[in-house]
């Protein structure tokens, strides 16, 4: 039976979002602003629409705020997660009771524009590196309870996904080898526990490098390598006549991330793609169904 813990599932952090805007126990009309000025039964349509370029994900989160606040809303999209959007170009149009859709808007918004952010930066990342072979992964530098969205947000940019919890695999850093006395003990540590789980070793110098290779590493992370440093440690590796996967990582950025992927890595880890991403600034646009003659 795995091991992988239970993941907050969207259902549980839209769950929770609606909470956090609405109260415990909540219910359409606890929206305070919206039961005084909104009558009940007035119908509204509303439209999602980013008033700037970049990439979409989480389009799920706005089906399943609806689905929770009023199942008679009807969402229909016309675009999915990972496409690229310009400004003004309606993704998602919903339609329903105008009480339900005003309860509903801040946690959809909240939801989408902060996974479309991490899309938009992971693309540009990927886009980056393209031609390289090197592939851009996150970390488990996530949010509370929003892993498992933000890591779909990656896969939606074209990234990849580094492990999802301490089950998936072994990850020697440097607290661990200052835990366990040294280099050389934590990594065969590890690799004697693995157990056919992957096994990958955290080095910060060359030194440590030949250290973990001798010990039979077949999973390396170069940690705030130079360039210089990155180069030769790419060809000790490659030296080794096994076959090495070699991640990069360590104060990645946009203006960088070029050329350290052309130092022959096979992956960058970037940890900013879910801690530090910008949203994508979308808006709702909502017009009133009126009957004819209605006040406009």
């Amino acid at each position: 039976m795995s091991r992988q813990p239970a993941l907050i599932r969207l259902s549980a952090v839209v769950a929770t979002a609606l909470a956090e805007d609405l109260g415990t126990g909540w219910s359409v009309d606890d929206d305070l602003t919206s039961a005084a000025t909104v009558p009940r039964d007035i119908r509204a349509t509303a439209h999602f629409v980013p008033r700037e370029a970049g990439v979409v994900a989480g389009l799920d989160a706005i089906t399943e705020t609806y689905a929770q606040v009023d199942p008679e809303v009807t969402v229909t999209r016309y675009a999915g997660d990972g496409d690229e959007v310009v400004p003004g170009e309606t993704i998602v149009t919903i339609h329903g009771r105008a009480r339900s859709v005003l309860a509903g808007e801040r946690t959809a918004l909240n939801l989408v524009t902060h996974l479309s952010g991490i899309a938009t930066t992971t693309r540009e990342l990927v886009d980056a590196v393209a031609g390289t072979g090197a592939i851009v992964r996150d970390t488990r530098k996530t949010l509370p309870g929003l892993r498992l969205v933000q890591k779909q947000a990656v896969l939606a940019g074209s990234g990849a996904n580094h492990r999802m919890s301490l089950v998936d695999e072994l990850l020697v850093k440097d607290n661990h080898v200052a835990a366990a006395g040294g280099m050389a003990t934590a990594a065969r540590g590890a690799l004697s526990a693995a157990r056919g789980l992957p096994v990958q070793i955290e080095v910060d110098s060359l030194e440590q490098l030949d250290v973990v290779l001798e010990a039979g590493a077949d999973r390396v992370m170069l940690d705030n390598f130079s360039i210089e440093d990155s180069v030769e440690g790419v060809r000790r590796c490659r030296a080794t006549g096994r076959k090495v996967f070699v991640e990069a990582s360590g104060g990645i950025t946009l203006e960088t991330i070029a050329e350290i992927a052309r130092t022959g890595v096979d992956s960058i880890a970037v940890g900013a793609l879910t801690h530090s991403s910008g949203a994508l600034d979308i808006g709702l646009d909502i017009h009133l169904d009126l009957p004819p003659g209605g006040e406009g």
